[in-house]
């Protein structure tokens, strides 16, 4: 995912994840922002410190919130956690746990993303590496001793760093009302995916760990009972709005896979992008959802087959841009990263914008997925360019004349790969030929780019409902 986030209540900033108003309908959407349901059926601190605690090597059980020691990953490794929440487990559970192993942590691994804070059972934990405090036992205002914070100092992770959008006042609250996920996997058509981050659901969502999502109008329900029942009744098989696009590819395997894209207006299926923007955020971090769908475009990738269009990922993009935004929001569902989708979805926004007569950019800060793919993007567009024009010069301008990237784009990935230089008051490209195949290999492989002969499109036009 890319994009920027504000922490206010500015349409243009919200990039595309628009919190949802009150409409409720098959299955999902509507509802705002719900702060107060985090971390599951959560006992009340007060009641949980007068139960009896138990010790176990020596150490007493339940673990403290801000405890922090070491955890066994998925890698079968141990590396160091802070406890971010717990919960007891549910009664069957923690009867075949016994002992004081009846309570699971919400952990955040310091040195990864939040995507991988998981809930974790005591045996995970290596109660032997809990940090202890010095022996002042002053605590900053964050709760780590003097050496936690040395140690976190050290490790060299910023968490300001990875949302540059917000003020620390404002990432503090960003992080106390998402820091745990409440749902915890979905099912989409055919894939099970596990979840990233925290999405505001409505209130009736709050003790869902897993939800149900249709895959052709998103909406979403908390049994496959019931997902099965409204499956019955869809009859449009394929995203609403306009096809727009479509092209036939070869894969990584040499099989043919035929993709669409499908236009989407947010003010004409409101509940849709409703219903796609909650999706969207438990993937997103750096998002803060608002009530306004209706400004924006929606534009829904999809793998075409005999049972229907089935969405891949989307990106969204703002009706009018004062910045001259040409992306707001780009996801790829985890089920399809990885496949050279992602890529496509940054060449579609792309001719979108040639097609309007513009040069563009998404808006910021890019996430650190999103990142890799424009800067990998950029690099392969930029640099062929240079490789096959035919002309005696060319300038930055013609560059993003001919790419529709901005020219502060330009420069900034010439200046990536010291193909660039500032001379005399203007900028001189210094593009050798071998440096130029050594970059575009390193770019990636793009198999699927668009074909704009295929691309069947005109530029949104405002009403005078909108100038007014």
């Amino acid at each position: 995912g890319s994009g920027n986030t504000n922490n206010n209540n500015n349409t243009n900033g919200n990039n595309g994840i628009h919190n949802m108003n009150g409409n409720n309908e098959g299955g999902g959407g509507g509802g705002g922002e719900d702060r107060g349901g985090q971390g599951g059926d959560m006992k009340a601190r007060g009641q949980e410190e007068e139960e009896k605690k138990k010790v176990v090597n020596g150490v007493a059980l339940p673990l403290e919130v801000g405890t922090q020691l070491l955890c066994l990953w998925r890698d079968n490794m141990y590396h160091p956690v802070r406890i971010i929440e717990r919960k007891k487990k549910q009664k069957d559970s923690a009867a075949e746990a016994g002992g004081g192993g009846e309570y699971e942590y919400y952990v955040h691994y310091d040195k990864f993303n939040r995507r991988m804070d998981e809930w974790v059972s005591t045996d995970k934990l290596d109660l032997t590496s809990i940090v202890r405090q010095d022996d002042n036992g002053k605590k900053d205002e964050k709760g780590r001793t003097r050496n936690q914070k040395r140690r976190h100092d050290e490790s060299g992770h910023d968490e300001h760093h990875d949302h540059p959008e917000f003020t620390p006042g404002a990432l503090k609250e960003h992080e106390e009302f998402t820091k745990v996920k409440n749902i915890q996997f979905i099912e989409l058509g055919k894939y099970e995916m596990e979840t990233w981050y925290f999405s505001p659901f409505p209130p009736e969502y709050n003790n869902c760990s897993r939800l149900f999502f249709c895959e052709f109008d998103f909406a979403f329900f908390r049994t496959k009972k019931q997902l099965q029942r409204h499956m019955k009744k869809v009859k449009m098989l394929h995203p609403p709005g306009d096809e727009i696009y479509r092209n036939t590819y070869k894969t990584r395997q040499g099989k043919d896979v035929t993709l669409s894209f499908f236009e989407v207006d947010g003010k004409k299926e409101k509940i849709f992008c409703q219903n796609l923007c909650y999706l969207a955020k438990l993937f997103l971090d750096h998002k803060t959802l608002f009530y306004d769908v209706d400004l924006f475009l929606f534009y829904i990738l999809c793998e075409v087959d005999e049972r229907g269009c089935h969405p891949v990922g989307y990106f969204s993009k703002e009706k009018l841009s004062e910045e001259g935004y040409n992306l707001a929001c780009i996801l790829m569902f985890p089920s399809h990263q990885r496949k050279g989708y992602g890529k496509l979805l940054i060449s579609f926004s792309y001719e979108l914008t040639k097609k309007e007569g513009k040069v563009g950019t998404p808006e910021r800060p890019l996430s650190d997925l999103g990142a890799v793919s424009y800067y990998s993007y950029w690099t392969y567009t930029i640099l062929n360019v240079l490789k096959t024009y035919k002309g005696d010069c060319i300038s930055v301008r013609d560059i993003a004349d001919i790419t529709a990237i901005r020219q502060q784009d330009v420069i900034s990935t010439l200046q990536r790969v010291d193909m660039i230089q500032y001379q005399k008051g203007q900028h001189v490209i210094c593009a050798a030929p071998e440096l130029l195949d050594r970059h575009i290999k390193e770019a990636g492989n793009f198999r699927y780019l668009v074909d704009p002969c295929r691309l069947i499109w005109t530029p949104y036009q405002l009403t005078q409902e909108y100038a007014r």
